[in-house]
């Protein structure tokens, strides 16, 4: 079993309906939702707000949260003796969020590429639960439990559809990559 770490994340959108993603430096060029860790002194609800601001520069009010989306690493042989192991499993809170102002009131730090996307225009590289948590965004959902794969793995749009739309609760999406 791996361990667990908690992160929180935003599916932020504006008044005309577009979505703020992060470009991702970080090699794989692809797409996520802002967010961060969750620090061990903060809610989740507090979390997303200093994480996303943190991260683009947008100050965002969260309005409900979506779902709890648990990202399984990938599964490794126990590592030899002084070497780190397979990356953690992360359990991802993610909040509906719009923008508190109309600009933003901060910087982005380095690694994010902070950019607004309209829905039907996204681009084809985003990471499995950020593909996962708009679909149900979208839809409305809230309360949804999903589980998705980890890894730099690239999934293009239309891969795979979550459950219909007006659907909450418990919901539980196999691993495959969305």
């Amino acid at each position: 079993m791996s361990p667990l770490t908690w992160a929180v994340a935003a599916v932020v959108v504006d008044g005309s309906g577009r979505l703020l993603l992060c470009g991702r430096s970080d090699g794989a060029r692809r797409w996520a939702l802002p967010g961060g860790r969750l620090r061990h002194d903060e809610s989740p609800a507090d979390a997303v707000v200093r994480a996303v601001h943190a991260e683009t520069g947008w100050a965002v009010e969260p309005v409900d949260m979506v779902g709890l989306y648990r990202v399984i690493g990938p599964r490794a042989p126990a590592p030899p003796a002084g070497r780190c192991g397979a990356r953690p499993d992360v359990l991802v809170h993610v909040f509906r969020a719009g923008p508190a102002d109309v600009e933003p009131s901060g910087e982005p730090v380095a690694g994010c590429r902070p950019r607004w996307w309209p829905p039907q225009e996204l681009p084809d590289v985003l990471t499995p639960t950020t593909r996962a948590a708009i679909a149900d965004a979208l839809a409305g959902r809230s309360g949804v439990l999903r589980h998705t794969a980890a890894g730099d793995a690239l999934t293009p749009p239309g891969d795979g559809q979550p459950a219909p739309p007006g659907q909450r609760g418990s919901e539980q999406a196999d691993s495959s990559s969305r």
